[in-house]
């Protein structure tokens, strides 16, 4: 449900009692003999029956661990899902939803996706006989037209990495589950779940690489998926317990406690998010700016309508060529050169040869990830700090003989 505030720049209104569910759901002090306020990290592997084949909720930790039970009742409240599983990696995520197929089944996977998803499907799950296609979902008609008997699940990300393309999740649902017994799947890690609900939209599956805004600091790699569906959230407890890419009871815990902060984190990218897109976007060092809460932006009016904000993913093209962005790049002081993203630090990169250095060039080339594309993580440093360091880079880069 939505909250009756506005959200800045036109988008919807936030989500109710966000920040609550946050702070709250599933951290019960009752549930602990301690009556801890913070859950206590669970380091035990095993637990006492209390006879053979009776246990009182745990019996060992890859199977279910008390730590991270915190996490998942938390994130699901968050996702307005009934069910929600953590997993090792936001990759150990794509390969226990990809566990659902059998051979032969067909998976159609929006054209512009993080390196690391497109490489799993292309590389490993094609050499299990699944078939795999790339389509452009932001076009529901190239969406419906790739569509065949075969096809198992639709696999999307909104906004994409790194164009920042916006796919109408509820027109995709659609599209698909007329076809019958098909499922979509939303990639939502750049918007996390203040941004964006997918399974609202008419989406089967909500997953994320937590490590990046979920978790927020940088400091835990973890997967999360979120579903409604009693008969998936089955099938995929089974094979989470029975592939066993599970996250450790540290690692829950640390992510349990980086989502307190999550809307107050994701209101600040947003704020700085569009400082620096509006910066970039008037700077004449700049040939174009991608990001989604700009008018200038081609699915803006999609976005106000889908989503509460936008985060601080911010994709351009710099003027000139290769050496102009490698030298920004190299000149940047705040910014840090780095891949992933979704931290409270600000990091930049160069995706075509960083995090998209394995898709295939012609599939770059196709996608326009040029060697000028430039994408930045903004952080949650003070914007007039990231304006001045941006401005300073831009300007090295095209200083006569810098290059």
């Amino acid at each position: 449900m939505q909250s009756k505030d506005v959200s800045p720049h036109g988008f919807l209104p936030s989500f109710q009692h966000f920040a609550t569910q946050a702070i709250h759901e599933g951290q019960e002090p009752e549930q602990w003999n301690s009556r801890a306020v913070v859950p206590p990290i669970s380091m035990s592997t095993t637990f006492k029956q209390g006879a053979p084949g009776q246990h009182s909720g745990f019996e060992y930790s890859r199977s279910g661990n008390p730590t991270r039970n915190c996490l998942e009742k938390a994130v699901a409240a968050l996702d307005g899902a009934k069910y929600s599983l953590a997993f090792a990696s936001g990759l150990a995520a794509t390969m226990t939803i990809t566990h659902l197929l059998k051979a032969g089944d067909q998976i159609i996977c929006m054209d512009d996706v993080y390196g690391g998803t497109n490489r799993y499907f292309r590389q490993v799950a094609s050499e299990f006989g699944l078939k795999i296609s790339f389509v452009d979902c932001s076009k529901t008609k190239f969406l419906e037209a790739a569509i065949t008997p075969e096809t198992k699940l639709v696999w999307i990300e909104t906004p994409t990495n790194p164009n920042l393309k916006m796919v109408d999740i509820a027109a995709c649902a659609r599209t698909v589950h007329k076809h019958g017994d098909i499922i979509l799947v939303v990639d939502n890690t750049f918007m996390s779940a203040y941004f964006q609900r997918p399974l609202a939209l008419g989406a089967d599956i909500c997953m994320y690489s937590a490590t990046k805004y979920m978790n927020g600091h940088s400091d835990v790699v973890m997967g999360l998926v979120s579903v409604n569906s009693e008969s998936l959230h089955s099938r995929l407890r089974f094979l989470q317990n029975s592939v066993g890419a599970v996250p450790s009871p540290f690692d829950c815990y640390l992510f349990n406690r980086g989502l307190k902060t999550l809307q107050v984190r994701m209101q600040r990218h947003f704020e700085n998010g569009m400082a620096v897109a509006q910066f970039l976007e008037s700077n004449p060092l700049v040939e174009k700016v991608v990001y989604p809460g700009l008018p200038s932006h081609p699915q803006h009016e999609l976005a106000k309508r889908q989503c509460t904000g936008c985060p601080g993913m911010v994709t351009f093209y710099i003027k000139g060529a290769l050496q102009h962005a490698e030298t920004f790049l190299k000149n940047l002081k705040l910014f840090t050169l780095a891949e992933s993203l979704g931290g409270y630090e600000s990091l930049a990169e160069l995706p075509a040869i960083m995090t998209h250095a394995s898709v295939p060039k012609s599939h770059r080339d196709a996608l326009g990830i040029s060697d000028t594309l430039i994408r930045l993580s903004v952080g949650l440093e003070d914007k007039e700090d990231l304006l001045e360091d941006l401005n300073q880079a831009l300007k090295a880069a095209h200083r006569p003989n810098a290059n």
